[in-house]
């Protein structure tokens, strides 16, 4: 009798359970909580690994790409001695922004994506910063090497999204700040700090 299939029999923990890649920092996984689509900031609730509402979106703007994390990533002091200005991390995993041709309307999904570059963002004095990939296999894409590559339009919304999407009274002043647009090997950096931030935070590999 032929051996039966592996799987789990239980479904893993998004951001414990997952591995962040095939070839990180290059080629990684970002599980995707946010489309383009969404008008609602979903995230994973950290104890369950379920997906649960933060908050409606005050204003119109929408991610402009696909929204999650790379598993098994923490923000901790690595990743806030990469960036200038802060004094820690978020606490959080590493931000992903996935660029697709086609458009994708699916969440608590897992998409392989190859690192191009990111946004230094700062966050009340923590390390946010938000990678951004390409889908791994996109006709479109998967030829780009690096962001600066990426058309500047694309970039700027992105930018312009995250200045805006923590926003609760429309007429204060952003309450983060974007200090740079970097490229591939600044975000290979970022990516092997984070994952040795969670190594040191978890103890787990």
């Amino acid at each position: 009798m032929a051996d039966a299939p592996r799987f789990h029999a239980w479904r893993p923990h998004p951001w414990h359970g997952l591995e962040p890649g095939p070839n990180p920092p290059d080629l990684v996984h970002g599980y995707i909580e946010i489309t383009p689509f969404d008008l609602i900031k979903y995230e994973v609730d950290k104890a369950t690994g379920y997906l649960k509402i933060d908050r409606p979106q005050r204003t119109s703007a929408a991610p402009p790409t696909l929204y999650g994390f790379v598993p098994r990533t923490y923000c901790g002091d690595r990743v806030s001695a990469l960036c200038p200005g802060s004094t820690r991390g978020d606490g959080d995993p590493l931000d992903i922004c996935i660029v697709s041709e086609r458009p994708v309307n699916r969440v608590e999904i897992l998409v392989p994506a190859r690192v191009l570059g990111g946004l230094q963002m700062v966050d009340k004095g923590e390390a946010d910063d938000k990678i951004v990939a390409v889908l791994a296999n996109d006709t479109l894409w998967s030829d780009v090497e690096d962001i600066s590559a990426l058309p500047s339009a694309l970039i700027d919304r992105l930018q312009h999204y995250f200045l805006t999407y923590k926003l609760t009274d429309l007429k204060a002043p952003p309450v983060v700040r974007i200090q740079s647009v970097y490229g591939r090997a600044h975000a290979h950096a970022v990516l092997n700090a984070s994952i040795e931030d969670y190594q040191a935070k978890f103890g787990l590999a």
